[in-house]
């Protein structure tokens, strides 16, 4: 009989929800508003997060770059040169500034001899470059590299067509390049497979295209696909290149990352001629540091959605405990029939938090189709797969009941507290 009676409550909760359809509207879409923020933005951030994991693991987790340590791009800390020693005078310390020249570049690649471990020496050239072939051009957003036989592997791409670098090429620094797969469809159309050995133009001078890059498939964060690769002995012929070189490293497999860091740390300390006590002007980082670096930026995005859904699911409470409250005055002589026909205050307790509770869960059923579908149009522009974000699902629902629960706590009391006699009597 209990059973029954929670029933009861139910039903008629949910027939006095529909019956009063535009203020029920009104609020659940208060509500589906918060949600929808709230979803929405997670939604789009984990679109972010798994285009950003797919573009940095084209570079393979078992591989890391060596670069100077560049003082100005550290993050909190002291970025003061000079540091006290003990008997208080001052000291420079090591130059972080250092760029990494070509010749312990390359004495490091000769000696660095870690089993099984792929070097490749590589330098960033000038971005933001147009390449030009006959009448067509590509947008200026090219950026050319320089690298060594070992660049391509050690960087994930991989050759579609041509050949790659060899030792003639680097020796010489003579012009040719490899072109990444949207240069080729842009100056060759349907027929990347012409740029074969043709003459382009970049940033004025002449390349003989060798070799046609596979896609890595550039996303909205990375153009990988982007980009023009020449030797670095060849990049230095451009006025903006990077002052500094870049040490690739790619090891057989994930666990032997650890201890050939440990090796190449050992080995290009002695390049830098450190000595023991100075702290290293170089850095090493994994393949998905960046990754983490931006992964861990769109994460703190997320409190600030969470902080906006809030804000707005506590403006839908108020709104929807109000609404009840006039829903109560509206039905006191409901409540007093209840009552007058045997009904007790728990039954007229239990309708009204069932009102409140059914308005709440529609809003977040609405809020969490629309969120993962608004969110979903980042998964499309970025081209990942369709992504629902379950454990925020689930707090949305939780926090809807919650919302509901405590919307229609004070109005189920003031309810349940009518003198029936009286309700009987109210107009």
């Amino acid at each position: 009989m209990k059973g029954m009676t929670i029933f009861d409550s139910l039903s008629l909760a949910w027939r006095t929800v529909r019956s009063n359809k535009l203020r029920t509207g009104i609020t659940v879409a208060i509500i589906a508003f918060g949600i929808m923020a709230l979803i929405g933005i997670i939604t789009a951030i984990e679109a972010m997060n798994q285009s950003l994991k797919e573009s940095f693991s084209s570079m393979g987790a078992n591989a890391f770059n060596i670069r100077f340590k560049d003082s100005r791009v550290r993050f909190g800390g002291n970025n003061s040169d000079v540091k006290k020693t003990t008997r208080g005078r001052k000291e420079k310390k090591s130059n972080l500034d250092k760029p990494i020249q070509k010749e312990e570049a390359e004495y490091f690649k000769q000696n660095f001899n870690f089993p099984s471990a792929k070097v490749s020496i590589y330098r960033r050239g000038p971005g933001g470059q147009e390449v030009n072939y006959k009448d067509k051009k590509t947008n200026p957003q090219i950026v050319v590299w320089g690298g060594d036989e070992n660049y391509l592997q050690v960087t994930g791409y991989a050759i579609e067509m041509g050949r790659n670098l060899n030792d003639l090429d680097q020796q010489s620094g003579r012009n040719v390049c490899l072109i990444g797969s949207n240069v080729a469809k842009t100056l060759f159309g349907d027929r990347p497979d012409k740029s074969i050995d043709k003459i382009v133009r970049i940033g004025g001078l002449p390349y003989r295209v060798i070799g046609l890059l596979k896609s890595k498939g550039s996303s909205a964060m990375l153009r990988q696909d982007d980009v023009v690769v020449t030797t670095y002995n060849n990049v230095r012929n451009f006025q903006n290149a990077s002052r500094s070189y870049l040490i690739g490293v790619m090891v057989s497999n994930v666990n032997e990352l650890e201890p050939s860091t440990g090796v190449a740390t050992s080995v290009f300390r002695s390049v830098r001629r450190l000595k023991p006590l100075d702290e290293d002007n170089f850095v090493i980082e994994k393949s998905d540091k960046f990754a983490e670096m931006f992964i861990s930026f769109l994460s703190s995005i997320t409190g600030s959605a969470g902080a906006i859904g809030l804000i707005t699911l506590i403006g839908a409470a108020i709104g929807l405990m109000n609404i009840m409250l006039v829903a109560v005055n509206e039905r006191t002589k409901e409540v007093g029939l209840i009552k007058a026909i045997g009904g007790k205050s728990k039954n007229v307790r239990q309708q009204f938090l069932f009102e409140s509770m059914i308005i709440s869960l529609l809003g977040a059923i609405f809020g969490i189709i629309l969120g993962v579908l608004v969110g979903n149009v980042f998964g499309l522009i970025l081209k990942t797969g369709f992504v629902v974000p379950w454990a925020w699902v689930i707090v949305g629902v939780v926090i809807c009941s919650v919302v509901g629960l405590i919307a229609g706590i004070y109005p189920a009391m003031k309810a349940a507290r009518l003198n029936p006699i009286v309700a009987l009597r109210y107009e």
